[in-house]
Order: C-alpha cells, then sequence, then structure tokens
C-alpha cells in the first residue's frame, strides 16, 4: 500500500473509532494511565507536527503553539508538558478544536508526501508516526474501557464484548528442542528500535501450552484460595495485592452469587470458555505458580511463535525488558521512545483483539509494569 494511502487510512481509523462516543465521552479520564480520547486524537497529531513538519515542511505554521506542552506524552527533549494525570482536565481546546487541528496537520502532511523532497529520513519518521497512531488506537480502546469501568451505568461502547469466545485450539502442548536459535527482528520491514539487533540464544528444550488460559481455568485458581494463598506470590505481589484488595481479575465483580465482567458492550456475566482478559504479570505468575508451571521467557515465546495461535491476547512472559546486544538509541526525542523504560518491567508478546491489522510480529515488544492490567493481557503456561 503506497504511504499516503496508509497514512490516510490509519488517520481515518481514529477517528472512525470515536463515531459511538457522546461529546462527554471525550475528556473522561480515572487513572493516570488512562488517557481521555481527546488527548490521544491530539497527541497522535502533535507527533505528526513536532516530529516531521515543523522541522521538513518549508516555512510550516503550528497551528497552536501552546499545543507542544499539552499534547507531549513523555519526550524531555521537547521540553515541559502537562503532568499525566492532568490529561482529563483539559476542556480546551474542545474537541471540535481538536478534529480542526487533525485536519490541518493532514493537509500539510499529504503536501510534504506529495512533495518530490521527501528524503529516507522523513520517509522512516512518517512510517515511526502511523506505527505510533496505531499503538494509541489500541490505547483508545483500553484506555476507553477503563474509563467506562469506574461508571456504575457501566456505558456501553458497541454491542461486541471483545472477549467473545474465538474458534478452540486443540489443547496441548508444543516441545521445542534444545539448541541456538535467531530471535529478534531481521528484515527490510518496519520494527522498532527495541526488537534489533538479532541475534542468537541458547534455549533449553521446554514445553510450550497452545491454548491460553480461560476464564474457567482462571474461577478454579480463585476457589482455591489463589489470591489468598502466599505461597504463589512474588514478595512485591504480595504487598500490592493487599494495598489494594484485589481478589479478583479486573474488571470482575461477583453478583448474587455469579461472576460479572464489565466489557465494552457493557456488564456481562463472564463465559467460562471465554479466553482471560486483564490479568498482571503478579497475577499470572501467581496462577503458573498454582499450577505447578511457569511463564514462558520471551525467547521461548518467539521461537516457538509460528506454531501457536497467537494474537487475542497480550502474553506475560517472565522476561525483562532489557536492551539486546548491540542496541542504541537514536539521537534527540526519537531516542526517548523506547530505550528509557528499560527498568522495571516485564516483555509481552503477541498482540490482543484490539491490536489494529497490520501491527503485530512475532518480534514485537510490548512492555509493562508488572502490576498493570488494563490491557488485554492473558496467560500461556510452560511445562517446568
Amino acid at each position: 500500500m503506497p504511504l499516503k494511502e496508509k497514512y490516510q487510512k490509519v488517520r481515518y481509523f481514529s477517528v472512525e473509532m470515536c463515531n459511538p462516543l457522546e461529546i462527554e465521552d471525550y475528556i473522561a479520564q480515572s487513572a493516570f494511565f488512562a488517557s481521555p480520547p481527546k488527548w490521544n486524537l491530539a497527541h497522535t497529531t502533535w507527533f505528526f507536527e513536532e516530529m516531521i513538519l515543523k522541522k521538513f515542511f518549508e516555512n510550516y505554521k503550528e497551528f497552536n503553539t501552546q499545543y507542544n506542552y499539552l499534547f507531549n506524552s513523555y519526550y524531555n527533549t521537547l521540553g515541559e508538558r502537562i503532568n499525566r494525570e492532568q490529561r482529563g482536565s483539559l476542556s480546551r481546546p474542545t474537541v471540535k478544536e481538536v478534529f480542526e487541528y487533525r485536519s490541518y496537520v493532514d493537509d500539510h502532511m499529504i503536501k510534504l508526501m506529495e512533495s518530490e523532497l521527501v528524503s529516507p529520513e522523513v520517509l522512516d519518521l512518517i512510517v515511526l508516526g502511523i506505527n505510533h497512531e496505531q499503538q494509541h488506537q489500541e490505547l483508545f480502546f483500553t484506555d476507553l474501557k477503563y474509563n467506562f469501568s469506574k461508571n456504575t451505568l457501566y456505558p456501553a461502547y458497541s454491542q461486541k464484548a471483545l472477549v467473545e469466545s474465538e474458534n478452540e485450539v486443540e489443547p496441548g502442548f508444543i516441545k521445542i528442542d534444545a539448541g541456538l536459535y535467531y530471535v529478534g527482528y531481521n528484515g527490510n520491514g518496519f520494527h522498532f528500535d527495541n526488537e534489533k539487533n538479532a541475534h542468537k540464544v541458547f534455549l533449553e528444550s521446554y514445553e510450550i501450552s497452545k491454548t491460553l488460559v480461560t476464564n474457567s481455568d482462571f474461577i478454579e485458581f480463585i476457589n482455591d484460595g489463589g489470591y489468598e494463598r502466599y505461597e504463589f506470590w512474588h514478595d512485591d505481589a504480595l504487598a500490592w495485592k493487599e494495598s489494594i484488595g484485589l481478589a479478583q481479575p479486573l474488571y470482575w465483580k461477583k453478583n448474587e452469587g455469579k461472576w460479572m465482567q464489565y466489557t465494552l458492550a457493557g456488564l456481562r456475566q463472564v463465559n467460562p470458555k471465554d479466553l482471560l482478559a486483564h490479568v498482571s504479570y503478579y497475577e499470572a505468575s501467581a496462577f503458573a505458580n498454582w499450577k505447578g508451571m511457569r511463564l514462558p521467557t520471551e525467547f521461548e515465546w518467539e521461537v516457538a511463535a509460528d506454531q501457536l495461535h497467537w494474537g487475542k491476547r497480550w502474553e506475560f512472559t517472565e522476561s525483562a525488558y532489557l536492551p539486546y546486544p548491540g542496541y542504541e538509541k537514536a539521537a534527540g526525542a526519537v531516542g526517548e521512545y523506547n530505550g528509557k523504560f528499560m527498568v522495571n518491567q516485564k516483555v509481552l508478546r503477541g498482540a490482543s483483539v484490539v491490536t489494529p491489522e497490520g501491527h503485530s510480529r512475532k518480534t514485537y515488544r510490548n512492555f509493562f509494569h508488572p502490576n498493570m492490567a488494563w490491557q488485554y493481557t492473558g496467560i500461556r503456561l510452560v511445562k517446568k
């Protein structure tokens, strides 16, 4: 697909996702990590303006010079910014003005792409911006779900809950022999810098599950006192769990003896056959211990990926988020994209039911803190 067409398709989809929203929905923010839709719409637009247009479009005039402070996410190179937890306090600019901002930037981006003066550096930045926007399209769903879940009316975004069962995968385990394997991205297509450099790793033989953990599996864990039995939990996890009184997955609640869960289609009864979603690494690790198994490392997951059915849930691994051999951060703001987060986080592999089409690959390294569960995260087990 030509770059201009891909740009337009991705940008249009961000707008299309907002069609079911009411105007009040655009600014709700119930936690520091769950940005409002209006902020996401503006931030992805700011990325193209700040990273590309201001540097490479001759005589470009900013839409609003104050937007850099409002819509910069975490780029220290680019100056001061509003605190993350205050994004929902921005009643202005209005939603109408944010859409005008998007149109203004899109018009200039199209003119730039139609120019004969587009350098390879600019083309690379445009592709990065497109992938950046796709990341925020996934965040649109997960952030909106979290924000909606705090409303006791349990509003529905659509008729699709996005936790529904898929075609069942044959149960069992895949055995991978011990040996040296290449991991990491090794090709000519787009990839994030944290996927390089491709390198060899030695793996002992292991057996990895073909299937992900279901709600039924996890209910057994709960009924067996899994949340109360300290022997399954990391010490840090116990302190966190007890500090918030955690006793079930995010979005679950007991109602008249039945497990209910909040979904993007509203509150509904938990379907035992559905794939488990919205658990933290801490919970995934405790469940694996309870089963007498463990989570895969990110390299075990990648080596087995071609034989697995993956893509409905982000899968926590036992791997810390660290740089690959030879990794170097790029200069400037782009270098802040991934590298500075390589501490105190766990790697997740795969994709989720809300990952945009064409935005997944087996070398993709997602990463979150071990207590976070608002993404569509699930569990895959490995035999000890």
